[in-house]
């Protein structure tokens, strides 16, 4: 029955991928002719919108999709922006202003989130998890002009550890991994300081809230610490440090984190990137231990052309004591992606998906969890304004 699934999950990606491929290979915007008719030009002086745009920094993102679960079950379990199945979902619609800072100068980010994906996202003491509505970001920054400018951030701001962020289209893939799901952080509320020592070398470090806390849960704080280092252009590396107490009311039992990202281009078309995570929090696993979580994933995303790209992702992630995903198990997936990029924009990714666990995690088509794997295949649709 496995069997059956994969085929069919690969005939989908097959057929889908080579007739929007085809669709936008041949779309070309047509030339105008001379003797059409153009529009009237904004009057001088008047701002266009453009203008505006520019001014507020503004952006808007819309993501929304449809994901099939071979078994029949309307839960993707053990994922967590995707884990809706069998229902067309806007996943998620953001607006944004934007304003960076100058040297000696100020500036800021707002980031409001709707949709199913900012039920998922929010911050501890920052409104009602039901609802999907989220302040993903909302920070004041600060370059003080020492050296090239050395940076300030305060508020609230995504996370600075893994490779992939929560917007899909910024991300190779569709949906997300289980490192991102499982073995990091979503968002800090705190201050950063930032510096660039050259075009090789830069680093940030962090006093924070802790992992996803809008309002502490406890007395102590988080300290962090990202240090990027590109040799050469085609390499980039980045080594990234939590460390502090997250369990609520507990101020003496720290977590510590590792992260570890390495982007790399061996040719022209081909990006791969590498995410390791590990992690410690003392005294919760049996018996008072030190738990344990580990994981590493890898994304080769390759370029055909223009508009089309094929990303493929594969991963491993340890929950040895259960801490993360409440199930002491190892979980594993293999994700395709094709992307079509239609018109300025807007993003299409059809994407065939493959999870497994050493424990019976994954739904039937009753939604019980009696099986050790599951097959997905989706369709993202992604724009940005």
């Amino acid at each position: 029955m496995k069997r059956k699934f994969l085929a069919v999950g690969m005939a989908f990606m097959i057929c889908i991928t080579v007739g929007a491929r085809s669709w936008a290979d041949e779309a070309a915007p047509a030339e105008a002719k001379p003797d059409e008719a153009k529009p009237a030009a904004a009057p001088a002086g008047a701002p266009t919108l453009d203008d505006i745009k520019k001014l507020l920094g503004l952006s808007i993102y819309l993501q929304g999709g449809y994901t099939y679960n071979f078994e029949g079950s309307s839960v993707n379990n053990e994922r967590i922006f995707d884990q809706k199945a069998n229902t067309f979902l806007i996943d998620l619609a953001e607006i944004q202003f934007q304003k960076d800072p100058a040297v000696g100068g100020v500036g800021f980010k707002l980031k409001v989130s709707a949709g199913e994906t900012a039920k998922y996202i929010h911050a501890s003491g920052l409104g009602n998890t039901d609802q999907p509505f989220d302040l993903t970001e909302a920070y004041i920054s600060y370059v003080a002009p020492l050296g090239q400018g050395l940076r300030f951030d305060f508020g609230k701001f995504v996370t600075f550890v893994g490779a992939e962020v929560i917007e899909a289209r910024d991300d190779p893939n569709y949906s997300r991994s289980f490192l991102f799901n499982y073995a990091e952080p979503l968002t800090h509320t705190g201050l950063k300081a930032g510096y660039t020592f050259s075009e090789k070398v830069n680093a940030a470090v962090y006093l924070v809230n802790g992992w996803d806390d809008f309002d502490d849960n406890n007395n102590g704080k988080t300290v962090g610490l990202s240090v990027g280092y590109t040799p050469i252009e085609q390499i980039a590396l980045n080594f990234n440090f939590l460390y502090g107490p997250e369990i609520p009311n507990d101020n003496a039992d720290n977590r510590f984190l590792f992260d570890w990202v390495g982007t790399l281009k061996p040719v022209k078309d081909l990006t791969v990137i590498l995410n390791t995570d590990y992690a410690t929090e003392q005294h919760s696993g049996p018996d008072g231990s030190t738990g344990k979580w580990y994981g590493i994933s890898g994304i080769a995303k390759y370029d055909f052309s223009k508009p089309f790209s094929l990303s493929l992702r594969a991963e491993y992630f340890n929950d040895q004591d259960g801490l993360r995903t409440g199930t002491v198990q190892q979980l594993s997936e293999i994700t395709l992606t094709p992307e079509i990029r239609l018109v300025d924009g807007l993003l299409l990714r059809p994407e065939y998906r493959h999870d497994w666990s050493t424990q019976p995690v994954f739904p039937d088509g009753d939604n019980q969890p009696t099986k050790k794997s599951q097959n997905t295949i989706a369709l993202g649709i992604m724009y940005t304004w």
